[in-house]
């Protein structure tokens, strides 16, 4: 079942290779999306793919890749689009 869920990092998470490594994590499970770096300072993230992949995709932005650090993020699930492919912005 295809899934879509728009996620929104907080914390350290420019300038420190965020949105490649989602992007790698993404293309390497299968699931298609965005990430796109906001005037804020996060980083918002769009999955959509197979639950499981897309859940485990969730886990791992919340842990942050490599020099992250990720104080929270939010999560919202969102009707699927049919998406093709991860494009970071």
């Amino acid at each position: 079942m295809t899934i879509r869920k728009r996620v929104r990092a907080a914390g350290r998470v420019q300038g420190v290779f965020f949105r490649d490594s989602v992007r790698r994590a993404a293309d390497a499970a299968g699931v298609a999306g965005s990430a796109e770096n906001l005037a804020d300072g996060s980083v918002e993230v769009v999955l959509e793919g197979p639950g499981d992949a897309v859940e485990r995709l969730v886990e791992q932005i919340r842990r942050g890749p490599g020099h992250a650090e990720v104080d929270r993020i939010d999560v919202e699930d969102e009707e699927p689009e049919g998406l093709q492919g991860f494009s970071v912005g």
